[in-house]
């Protein structure tokens, strides 16, 4: 399993002095056909600090132990949550996290098949919230969070998370196959398909499709296939392109298109996320996953 550390994270004094502290774990065998990765974390902010998050088709369950994190609607900050622990799920448009003072905890990437069965509720249920963890698990959040808070160490947190992520998956409900299949489908192409052909493919109509990918996936398949190719564009720029070339490339029908569409979702220009990430300090966490472009800091 690869640890990668943002400052040395193996080191109690180094973490102390720099006040930050964080740890990407790769699921064990157990749990990996359902969990996309760990991250443990602890930071300490004496200022506000805010992070712009992008949608990046990912679940994602926050487990903290620190002070609250507010997060808001990117396109609309009236519409926000404030809590220490958080389930959210997919969403269409990017939100902004913001928190001052100590911050600790693990949060764990779900896809949103795995979500499914994990947590054996319609996924529609989660789209575009922000859940407390009780209240989907009940007292079994509570207990868990716990149990992680008298771990010694990392790494006998994300053995825990393992065990626990892995029995209650095997627990859960199954996707249906078509659905399965579509998201795959989805994921290969980056978006880049008709839903339409999509439905043909499954040998469902596209009214059923539409309807049982929402209810296990959490969003529709247009929706989803839209934050994929925003996702493409984002990793193809991160990658050296330009924009033009990076936004056509991921199916855009021009600039002005892409330019919209990425305002849309996400509440600002292309131009100014790139900046913002450019001028990012050395060592600062901003994704959530190696392959995908997920966050900015906005404000530290």
């Amino acid at each position: 399993m690869h640890e990668k550390h943002t400052p040395r994270a193996s080191s109690t004094a180094t973490a102390a002095a720099d006040s930050r502290e964080l740890i990407t774990r790769k699921p064990g065998a157990a749990a990996r056909e359902h969990v996309l990765g760990y991250r443990g974390f602890r930071f300490g902010a004496r200022r506000p600090r805010c992070r712009l998050l992008v949608p990046d088709g990912v679940v994602k369950v926050m487990l903290g132990f620190g002070e609250p994190v507010r997060i808001a609607d990117a396109v609309d900050p009236r519409q926000s949550v404030t809590g220490t622990s958080m389930i959210n799920g997919l969403r269409a448009t990017a939100t902004l996290g913001e928190h001052t003072g100590q911050l600790s905890g693990v949060t764990v990437m779900l896809t949103p098949i795995a979500a499914f069965r994990f947590f054996g509720v319609p996924m529609a249920e989660l789209a575009e919230r922000n859940l407390d963890p009780a209240d989907l698990l009940g007292r079994e959040a509570g207990r868990l969070l716990c149990r992680l808070a008298e771990c010694r160490g990392w790494a006998s947190r994300f053995a825990l998370l393992d065990g626990v992520f892995a029995a209650r998956a095997q627990a859960g409900p199954e996707c249906a196959p078509e659905v399965v299949w579509a998201w795959r489908r989805l994921g290969r192409t980056h978006g880049r398909i008709r839903v339409a052909d999509l439905a043909t493919e499954t040998g469902w109509s596209r009214r059923r499709l539409e309807r049982r990918f929402r209810e296990q996936v959490g969003l529709p398949p247009k929706q989803f296939a839209q934050v994929l190719r925003l996702q493409e564009a984002l990793r193809l720029q991160d990658g050296g392109l330009p924009w033009a070339e990076a936004a056509a490339l991921a199916g855009y029908y021009d600039q002005a298109h892409f330019t919209r569409a990425f305002r849309d979702r996400v509440g600002c220009t292309p131009g100014r996320f790139g900046t913002r990430r450019a001028s990012s300090k050395p060592g600062d966490p901003l994704d959530f996953l190696p392959d995908q472009v997920t966050s900015v800091l906005l404000a530290e």
